[in-house]
């Protein structure tokens, strides 16, 4: 495998992000190659041209000699030039020095971590000395979703003896950190977080009591759903249940993830499908189209030099860049053919929704476009499509299929909107059990075996049948 063809690959699998890297890294490496929307570094002088002129015949047969190394299965039609610009007059991929800045500490900077919170509301409270090592200790042992996860004993162990304390000391200290922010931080156990949300609340919300008293007595048959054995419990009715429960559930199990140290992940289209008078568009995002050109003063030199080192180091840079403009080119417009031929498949889709989703394999786009499954498989990774439907990543329209009543085929996606669909609908006081949801496919002509539809429905982070019955 030549350089050329692995460059080519490699374009081809990266994502839109790493695509700017790989693009700004061959600006840095290589002299040749500039933006479009750069001006010239020097006038281009006419004698400079013209021996540029001179010499095109004999450099484009250098180029050609070395196209034949790309494989079948990388076509491109267009010609070698010097300037790569997409076909549509897209926008340049670069912006202005003010308009560009740092795109990824501007976006995708981590928020402040659980634990920098917690000690700046402890630097904000009066401790003593012993008290402030104390806290500094417990904070350390508050993992991300806010819960204590050694005991206050273990934790005393772990301090200096100069600031030894005593249990209650710990424990005074403990009160004081759980009553910091996010409420419900620093609990021992999920109980003890519902009951400081609890405690935080006015006394006046309805259903406190009850609430309370469910989460420190009965919190075991809240998990297990028994809303027949609460109510006997707590002596209430089902419409009073109904209301505790409520205020239970608007509690936060996990307070500290709401402040989680991950970057955000944005996520930015590769491709833009749009209808317009009855026909589906298929176009490159300008924002991933990078607008190249090769430095025209330098292209002069590497064609005039006669053969020293210099001129050796210029004209195989000369030949990098126009590799790179090729495989730049290709890349989109192998992505473009693909987003395409997934557009004329799928247009059900982009009409109707999930439940119209075709049947479609890598296969059946490769023989649509005389391609590889392999080069199929890697223009799809990591490449998203904006419909008016929403965001989706071109593998999001592809999957399996089973067969229907009638000979047909039906997509799994189809499958998993159903079942979506049907739960969605159901009776909360009875759900669904997977067996019952298998008969209601079948009734609608498509066969499907039981632990498929529990494959779906798990693959959807649906609980089950049990988990989802609750209070109407």
């Amino acid at each position: 495998m030549t350089p050329q063809l692995q460059q080519a690959i490699r374009l081809l699998q990266l994502s839109s992000l790493d695509l700017q890297a790989e693009v700004q890294a061959i600006l840095d490496s290589n002299l040749m190659l500039e933006r479009t929307d750069e001006p010239q570094d020097l006038p281009v002088q006419p004698e400079t041209l013209a021996a540029q002129a001179a010499a095109d015949s004999s450099a484009e047969t250098e180029i050609d000699a070395a196209t034949d190394t790309l494989p079948d299965d990388l076509p491109v039609d267009s010609a070698w030039e010097d300037i790569y610009e997409p076909a549509d007059g897209a926008t340049s991929y670069s912006r202005g020095e003010e308009e560009e800045g740092d795109l990824y500490e501007r976006y995708a900077g981590a928020g402040e971590s659980l634990r920098d919170y917690l000690y700046w509301q402890m630097r904000l409270t009066p401790f003593s000395d012993r008290e402030l090592a104390l806290a500094t200790a417990i904070i350390d042992a508050i993992n991300e979703a806010g819960y204590l996860t050694l005991s206050l004993e273990e934790i005393c162990q772990g301090l200096p003896d100069e600031f030894a304390v005593t249990p209650d000391e710990a424990e005074a200290v403990l009160k004081q950190v759980q009553h910091f922010d996010p409420q419900g931080v620093g609990a021992r156990g999920p109980a003890e977080c519902l009951l400081l949300q609890l405690e935080a609340l006015p006394v006046d919300t309805p259903w406190l009591a009850e609430a309370r008293r469910l989460v420190e007595q009965h919190l075991e048959l809240l998990a297990d759903r028994d809303f027949n054995g609460l109510m006997r419990r707590l002596k209430v009715s089902r419409e009073a249940l109904q209301g505790i429960v409520s205020l239970i559930q608007s509690l936060n199990p996990h307070p500290g993830e709401r402040l989680s140290t991950a970057a955000p992940q944005y996520i930015v289209p590769d491709v833009l499908v749009y209808r317009s008078r009855n026909t589906w568009r298929v176009e490159l995002n300008p924002e991933n189209t990078p607008k190249l050109r090769i430095n025209a003063r330098y292209a002069a030199l590497a064609r005039q030099a006669s053969q020293n080192g210099d001129a050796v180091y210029l004209k195989n840079h000369l030949q990098e860049a126009r590799w790179f403009l090729k495989s730049l080119q290709n890349r989109n417009e192998t992505l473009l053919k693909v987003a395409t031929c997934i557009v004329e498949r799928q247009r059900e889709f982009l009409e109707r929704g999930d439940e119209s989703m075709k049947p479609l394999i890598l296969r059946d786009v490769a023989e649509a476009l005389s391609l590889h499954e392999s080069t199929i498989s890697r223009v799809t990774t990591q490449k998203f499509m904006h419909t008016p439907r929403g965001i989706y990543e071109l593998k999001y329209f592809f999957s399996s299929h089973v067969g229907t009543s009638d000979g047909g085929e039906c997509s799994s996606t189809a499958i998993r909107a159903m079942i979506r669909k049907l739960i969605q609908a159901e009776n909360p006081e009875k759900p669904l059990s997977d067996s019952r949801l298998a008969e209601r496919l079948s009734a609608e002509g498509i066969q499907v075996a039981r632990r498929t539809v529990a494959k779906y429905r798990e693959a959807m982070a649906i609980p089950s049948s049990s988990d989802r019955k609750r209070l109407v």
